[in-house]
């Protein structure tokens, strides 16, 4: 009988032990995604100002990453969804990311959904952006959030801030300057886990498209699936394509 009591103690314990706290339903970290989404809202009013010059350049054969630059876009949010976001943090609680690298923060919401898996998971995000505007948003945002000792911001060329990422990271969300995608890659490749999840998001756009058709291809050492017109998601295997 003593010993049977002890095993459904031991029992309850664990399944005590198993109940994660989700750091989404924190209410400081809710408050402040719920502001920043509607502070996104206005988002159309930055993108009207340069709408002439993007369409300008789009009508020279340009691709909206050349028409525009980082700095005409330093007003911009250009956010992740509630339901990015989510899927997000559900990703790398799910894989039990520990590693994790952000390209392109913007103002630093899909930082802040990544940083509570973080610290969930026990991990860390590493993001960087090369506008210092957003830059200095997201830390403050991080810190509203009180996620800030979970994400270290770099600011700059995300190929040269990320050069020196440890390795065995568990996931990447690419999510800045289109044309920079496989180059970031390029950088990261070395250092990803295998298993390591790589999310790519506007691949409808036409550098994302480039990118998008790199991880899918054969021997390119991921399996890589659209998940919708314009998020993808590949498992990284190895450098030939192999399981490992």
């Amino acid at each position: 009988m003593a010993q049977r009591a002890k095993l459904k103690t031991s029992a309850r314990i664990s399944r005590s032990n198993a109940q994660m706290t989700c750091t989404l339903n924190d209410a400081q970290v809710f408050k402040t995604l719920e502001t920043l989404h509607g502070n996104a809202r206005s988002d159309w009013l930055p993108m009207l100002k340069y709408a002439p010059q993007a369409i300008w350049g789009l009508l020279r054969g340009q691709s909206m990453m050349k028409a525009l630059t980082p700095e005409m876009l330093k007003d911009a949010y250009i956010p992740v969804s509630p339901e990015q976001g989510r899927y997000l943090y559900s990703m790398a609680v799910s894989t039990n990311a520990r590693r994790i690298v952000e390209f392109g923060s913007s103002f630093g919401i899909g930082t802040i959904y990544l940083a509570a898996a973080a610290k969930d998971t026990g991990g860390h995000v590493i993001t960087t952006e090369i506008e210092p505007n957003k830059c200095a948003a997201t830390q403050e945002n991080l810190d509203r959030a009180g996620l800030g000792k979970y994400a270290t911001m770099r600011k700059g060329d995300a190929l040269e801030t990320l050069q020196d990422v440890d390795p065995d990271v568990d996931l990447v969300f690419l999510d800045g300057w289109k044309d920079l995608y496989n180059g970031v890659l390029d950088v990261l490749l070395p250092k990803l886990k295998s298993g390591a999840i790589v999310i790519g998001d506007n691949i409808n756009l036409s550098e994302g498209k480039e990118y998008f058709a790199r991880v899918s291809a054969s021997n390119s050492g991921f399996i890589t699936t659209a998940l919708n017109r314009n998020t993808s998601i590949s498992v990284f295997v190895d450098q030939q394509g192999e399981p490992s």
